[in-house]
C-alpha cells in the first residue's frame, strides 16, 4: 500500500453545473495542482455561461453534517470558502472551523458575473463577523471589497490600501485585493497587502477574452492548493495567480455566454 497520499484540500461552495466555478472549478483545480479535493456543498444552482437561473440553499445544518464527517476523517491541509449565500449557513460553518488550524483562503462571493446575488443581505455582517477573521486570506474584487468595507467607490490605489487595510481590521491576516474590475489599462493589477508588510503589486497583461467564468473560484482554489503544499500567503498568491494567467490565456469559447477559464492549460503546457 502507498501512503504517500497527496494533501488533502477543502472546498466549501456553491455548486455549477455548467462546470466554470464553484465547486466543480475548485476540484479541476486542485486535481492539476496534485493535491487531494473534499467538497461540501452550500448551495445548488442553475447557471451556464449567460447567468444564473436559479439558487437552492441547503439546510444549514446538512452543511455542517457534511463539514463535519470531512474533518472527522480526512487530513486537512488548507481550505477555501466560495459561495456560503446565508446567514444561517455561514454560522455553522464558522462554527466547525473555528477550532481549526489549517489556512483558510475566503473568496467572498457576493454577486455572480451575470449580477445574480449569491449572498444575502443579511448574510454579509455574517461572513465580516464571523468568517473573515478565521481567514489566513481573503480574496475580494472591487465590488465585493465596496460591500464589506462600507467604502462607497474604491478607485485610486489610496482606496484599494485602504480597503485592505479595513479588511485586516476586521480579522484578515492577509488581503489580496483583485483588480479585474479596473478596465483602464492593458495591464491587470493585483495587490496583496499582508500584515506588518508592505502591500505588494501583482501586475500581469490583461488577456481579451469573454472565456472568464469562475476566475474567483479558480484563483482561490489555486491559493489554497499552494498552501496545502507548504507555501507561504506571498509565494502561493504569486503561483495562484500565474495558474489563473495560463487559464485565461488559453482558454476557449463554451456555450453562449461567458465561458470557463482553462482548468487544464498548465498541465497541457507542462508546468
Amino acid at each position: 500500500m502507498n501512503n504517500n497520499a497527496p494533501p488533502c484540500v477543502l472546498t466549501i461552495a456553491g455548486s455549477d453545473p455548467g462546470g466554470g466555478a464553484g465547486i466543480q472549478a475548485d476540484l479541476k483545480t486542485f486535481t492539476v495542482h496534485r493535491v487531494f479535493g473534499l467538497s461540501v456543498v452550500t448551495a445548488m444552482t442553475a447557471q451556464n455561461t449567460t447567468g444564473v437561473q436559479g439558487v437552492f440553499a441547503l439546510e444549514p445544518q446538512f452543511v455542517a453534517l457534511q463539514l463535519q464527517s470531512v474533518l472527522d476523517d480526512f487530513p486537512v491541509r488548507s481550505a477555501k470558502t466560495g459561495m456560503l449565500f446565508s446567514k444561517e449557513i455561514i454560522r455553522e460553518v464558522a462554527r466547525a472551523l473555528t477550532k481549526s488550524v489549517f489556512p483558510l483562503v475566503v473568496d467572498p462571493v457576493c454577486v455572480s458575473q451575470s449580477g445574480h446575488k449569491l449572498l444575502q443581505d443579511d448574510a454579509v455582517q455574517a461572513l465580516k463577523d464571523e468568517i473573515i477573521p478565521l481567514a489566513a486570506l481573503v480574496t475580494p474584487n472591487r465590488p465585493e471589497a465596496e460591500l464589506l468595507t462600507g467604502m462607497p467607490a474604491i478607485n485610486t490605489r489610496e482606496d484599494i490600501l485602504e480597503a485592505i487595510a479595513r479588511l485586516q481590521g476586521i480579522g484578515a491576516t492577509a488581503v489580496l485585493f483583485k483588480g479585474g474590475h479596473f478596465k483602464e489599462t492593458e495591464q491587470l493589477t493585483d495587490w496583496l497587502g499582508i500584515k506588518g508588510k508592505e502591500a505588494l503589486a501583482i501586475i500581469k497583461p490583461r488577456i481579451d477574452t469573454s472565456s472568464n467564468h469562475g476566475t474567483g473560484c479558480t484563483l482561490s482554489a489555486a491559493i489554497a492548493a499552494n498552501l496545502a503544499q507548504g507555501m507561504d500567503i506571498e509565494q502561493a498568491v504569486k503561483k495562484g495567480r500565474d495558474y489563473l494567467q495560463l487559464a485565461l490565456e488559453y482558454s476557449f469559447p463554451l456555450g453562449r455566454g461567458h465561458g470557463p477559464v482553462n482548468h487544464l492549460a498548465a498541465l497541457d503546457r507542462g508546468h
